[in-house]
């Protein structure tokens, strides 16, 4: 490996950088958003089981506790559920907004690798042609392979480098993106549902859906 590295010439290094940057990328998004993603269902129904105890301390607690968007979502929802119902809405629905970018977060520093990595390895292409050219024109015009070898060298393993760090870094940028839009479904699904219960099921006697109509 330490030859290839040797025979790509310094446009290795910027290569070598992105290779490690999108792997570091890749494994703090994936870790963060498998702690992002909870059983909903199960996390709302023992909510809602709290609540309807009138136990919306401890609902809460649960909630800071719980990792994820959902559990913030519903949080915010709890504490607010004095508002009245439009402004519920409104406050629930922003609170959804503000997780989106969390969970977004480094997506683009992974896209951005997956699509300067083939660009790094084009230029390491032009340069070992350029080194190829200029080897030729040197010993013209008895050139033999060996002076051009090095220049051929570069220009093969600087392409195959940058292709080969491209490819998986888009393709960890598009699993990553299909959890995030799994995440945010949820998201969504948990809004709704926190919104319903706190102003048409919930029966502690805090707000009922008499008090709504």
């Amino acid at each position: 490996m330490w030859e290839l590295m040797v025979k790509g010439g310094w446009i290795m290094w910027p290569i070598l950088v992105c290779s490690v940057a999108a792997a570091i990328l890749f494994l703090e998004r994936v870790f963060h958003l498998h702690r992002a993603q909870i059983k909903q269902d199960d996390f709302l129904s023992g909510i809602y089981t709290i609540v309807n105890r009138g136990n919306t301390a401890e609902a809460v607690s649960i909630c800071d506790q719980t990792p994820g968007p959902v559990a913030h979502i519903v949080r915010t929802g709890l504490l607010h559920s004095d508002e009245a119902p439009e402004e519920l809405k409104q406050t629930i629905a922003k609170a959804g907004l503000g997780e989106i970018p969390r969970l977004e977060k480094n997506l683009g520093g992974l896209l951005t690798i997956a699509q300067i990595s083939p660009l790094l390895g084009l230029m390491g292409t032009v340069i070992g042609l350029v080194k190829v050219f200029m080897a030729m024109e040197q010993a013209a015009p008895l050139a033999e392979i060996g002076d051009l070898s090095a220049g051929i060298w570069q220009a093969l393993i600087t392409t195959a480098f940058g292709i080969g760090i491209a490819i998986p870094s888009f393709a960890g940028y598009n699993f990553l993106l299909s959890r995030v839009e799994t995440i945010t479904l949820n998201m969504e699904y948990a809004a709704g549902e926190i919104y319903r219960f706190l102003v048409y099921d919930r029966v502690d006697g805090e707000r009922t859906g008499d008090e709504t109509l």
